[in-house]
């Protein structure tokens, strides 16, 4: 059986030029980055040419770069190091209800530990409101955490709105782009961010390695205690060769950044467009005029997420149901919850399917074909 991968918002194959750049950080440069000798500084140098080439991406500087383990850890170290720190000037922070759990389950650590939380809604097409998040902000609010694209429908927010809000207030702006680092062109001035999530496995790089952007001028704690590293912010030896894989993922988004857009958007509009001609019943969740190109979120009346994608899986397509973090759990997707209520069908039929390296057209035409053949099988009384 040909087997048709359409579930790389939750994580994407490793680029073949990636897995050639990490080999010989594995093989030959072994050092410590932290060791002053010529073994260390070999290492040492890997870290921080693949600092300056994250730190290009974003149009930070290059001293603003933490490397972490990932887009969890990047969130955690935004979300509980900074309201740490900041406490003494107030102890409110401002999020969404649609964030990804690494953001969420760390506002409710926070909440156990003294501080109060403002959990925005979003309309039925998963817009947080600009005029919502000035409602909400006070004098004492020192943190806003808004993502850049939402992982499950793929709905790109009013980033650049809510940093403009933000200028002159006192709360740090961070913003979780886990999802649309590599798919929308990011510079941390342009959208007034102050802190900013990436992570290397959804854009071609490795598992295991991340970052955080945290502006110059940002006050936090960190999390992790012990040696120096990341100029005393992010204790632990670097992992050097998910770090230059890392970097080499990012030069290769930059020089394909247009093309995947183009290509992710055609084969969005195959997939619609069968399902269209099919007869079937369905529905995108999802802002379709701001959405990220590689994620089709689809509602199928009548029929039952976890009997689609049983189905689909023997039919030899992975797609999902939402978040990676969240698999295993009976909990309906508290995105589409927000989106549309405890009560609404959708948060019962819907799956996720998203594009990415490797996907072909005549790919994305069969699995839409099979995903009708389902929905017509389970549908049918």
């Amino acid at each position: 059986m040909d087997r048709i991968y359409l579930d790389h918002a939750a994580t994407s194959p490793v680029h073949p030029d990636v897995v050639k750049r990490m080999i010989p950080l594995m093989t030959e440069v072994f050092g410590n980055p932290s060791s002053i000798h010529f073994f260390g500084r070999q290492s040492r140098q890997a870290v921080d040419e693949a600092r300056a080439v994250v730190a290009a991406s974003l149009g930070a500087k290059e001293p603003e770069i933490i490397f972490t383990s990932g887009g969890t850890e990047a969130d955690n170290i935004a979300l509980i190091g900074t309201a740490m720190a900041n406490r003494h000037r107030g102890r409110h922070i401002i999020t969404s209800m649609i964030e990804h759990h690494a953001v969420l389950r760390a506002c409710q650590y926070l909440e156990k530990q003294g501080f109060e939380v403002t959990y925005l809604p979003v309309d039925e097409q998963g817009n947080v409101s600009p005029a919502d998040v000035k409602a909400a902000l006070r004098d004492d609010t020192i943190l806003v955490s808004i993502m850049f694209a939402n992982n499950e429908v793929g709905v790109l927010q009013p980033i650049r709105e809510i940093g403009e809000l933000l200028k002159d207030h006192q709360a740090y702006f961070h913003t979780d782009a886990v999802q649309a680092f590599g798919l929308v062109p990011i510079r941390v001035d342009d959208y007034h961010v102050d802190l900013l999530s990436v992570s290397a496995h959804k854009i071609n790089g490795p598992k295991g390695v991340g970052a955080l952007y945290v502006r110059e001028t940002v006050k936090f704690s960190p999390l992790f205690y012990g040696g120096e590293q990341e100029r005393k912010r992010r204790a632990g030896t670097e992992n050097v060769a998910g770090i230059a894989g890392f970097a080499k993922a990012v030069e290769i988004m930059q020089e394909t950044m247009s093309d995947k857009q183009q290509e992710y958007r055609l084969l969005r509009e195959t997939m619609l467009s069968i399902f269209a001609e099919s007869g079937i019943s369905y529905a995108v969740n999802g802002n379709e005029d701001r959405c990220l190109p590689h994620i089709v979120n689809v509602a199928f009346p009548g029929t039952n997420v976890e009997s689609m994608l049983v189905n689909l899986d023997l039919a030899g397509i992975a797609a999902s149901s939402g978040s990676a973090c969240t698999a295993g759990s009976i909990d309906p997707s508290h995105v589409l919850v927000a989106m549309f209520g405890k009560e609404s069908d959708r948060i019962r039929s819907s799956v996720r399917f998203s594009f990415g390296l490797g996907n072909t057209k005549e790919q994305i035409a069969k699995a839409a074909m099979e995903t009708v053949k389902i929905v017509k099988k389970l549908t049918t009384k």
